[in-house]
């Protein structure tokens, strides 16, 4: 089966943070940026963020809106989309949001990971191991074989660094907001890593457009500017 279409998806800082280094988290969408996000999601397939974010945010990770919820059952699909995680450790609590709202679930993890982590979610989640390190494209053909299309993923950094340096990113959604963090040590959108094409590539920017204060970029990775 073809691996689903890969869309990342982030909000960051003027200088490139996704969050700061206070114990609450840092809010850098508003109000019609969260709500542009909510359509993403429910036009989505599945949903994909690392076990980092969920110990640190303990989202729900949903689509919100009951309108957009009652159009993906008319249209045959799940009210939600698959909710999907990553970790390599399997040290995850069972306790977090994620794994009891919304609709299915499926953990990605490595062979050491997967007795304790099958263990954790028994009853909660599909637990599966892609070898002896976590393997981003057998995650693809797995879900690909699970039907998924459109696989949405919302990070964190290591996530996305791992998605875009391996070259699995079809679209990257980024929203700057009108502020800087300015510490170091804050959570990144991207970490230091060999990128396809170098630093000297130039992807291909397929929109720009302003919604509320921040800024949505749009773009193609697998695709060039001089194309």
């Amino acid at each position: 089966m073809p691996r689903p279409y890969v869309l990342l998806s982030v909000a960051t800082s003027i200088d490139g943070h996704i969050d700061d280094t206070s114990p609450s988290r840092l809010l850098l969408s508003n109000s019609e940026d969260f709500d542009r996000v909510d359509q993403v999601r429910a036009e989505s397939d599945a949903i994909l963020i690392g076990a980092g974010t969920m110990r640190a945010d303990n989202p729900r990770l949903l689509v919100n809106s009951d309108d957009r919820r009652a159009k993906r059952v008319a249209d045959g699909k799940p009210e939600y989309p698959l909710k999907v995680t990553v970790s390599a450790s399997g040290n995850v609590s069972s306790d977090l949001k994620f794994w009891h709202h919304g609709g299915e679930k499926v953990a990605f993890t490595t062979d050491a990971g997967q007795e304790k982590l099958s263990e954790r979610l028994s009853g909660l989640a599909d637990v599966v191991s892609t070898g002896a390190e976590l393997d981003f494209g057998a995650l693809l053909d797995d879900l690909g074989e699970r039907g998924i299309e459109r696989l949405m993923v919302e990070g964190g950094g290591q996530i996305h660094t791992a998605f875009l340096s391996q070259g699995l990113v079809d679209e990257i959604h980024m929203a700057v907001a009108p502020l800087v963090v300015g510490e170091a040590v804050a959570p990144s959108f991207l970490n230091p890593a060999s990128y396809p094409g170098g630093s000297t590539r130039r992807m291909k920017l397929a929109e720009a457009r302003t919604v509320g204060d921040v800024v949505l970029l749009r773009y193609l990775p697998k695709e060039s500017n001089e194309a």
